[in-house]
């Protein structure tokens, strides 16, 4: 016996094709100002590090330990300040790219609404999404397939993956 067709597998093909190339994109993009602002960062705290030194040397070791420490958090959190940045960055291209690849093909629409449906019964409310995509309902539920909602879902699955946006390329 064989696995049923799932009409939805071509849209999820595309989808993933699309999201993936767009995410490729963003990522060399975004290694490269990760890179570039981890160095800043890093050079930053290498010269508030080495103020802390003369200090040190000046002012006694307690002193030059806390600005040590100071200098590390400062370094911390310009670098968590662009993880941010590149990770709000990527969603926002993935975003754009997944309502594009609906924008361009009309049958992904009625794809994702024979989902809804399947999803939800026959009697679902379709509504199309006003990004792309749609979203369903029947009484006590509700089923999100528009654009973003997509998005955020291939996001989410990145998990640690996305961790290697601050590693080396």
């Amino acid at each position: 016996m064989t696995a049923p067709v799932d009409a939805l597998d071509p849209v999820r093909a595309e989808l993933l094709r699309a999201a993936r190339a767009s995410a490729d994109a963003v990522l060399d993009r975004t290694r490269a100002a990760a890179a570039e602002t981890l160095r800043a960062a890093r050079a930053t705290a290498e010269a508030v590090l080495t103020r802390a030194r003369e200090l040190g040397e000046a002012d006694g070791g307690a002193e030059a330990a806390r600005e040590r420490v100071r200098g590390r958090q400062d370094a911390w959190a310009v670098e968590l300040a662009a993880r941010a940045d590149v990770y709000a960055a990527l969603g926002a291209a993935v975003r754009a790219g997944v309502r594009r690849a609906l924008a361009e093909d009309a049958v992904s629409q009625s794809r994702l609404a024979e989902v809804a449906r399947a999803l939800l019964g026959a009697e679902a409310r379709v509504v199309a999404a006003a990004e792309g995509g749609v979203t369903a309902e029947v009484p006590g539920r509700r089923v999100d397939l528009s654009a973003d909602a997509l998005a955020d879902r291939a996001l989410d699955r990145l998990g640690l993956q996305a961790e290697t946006l601050w590693g080396p390329p």
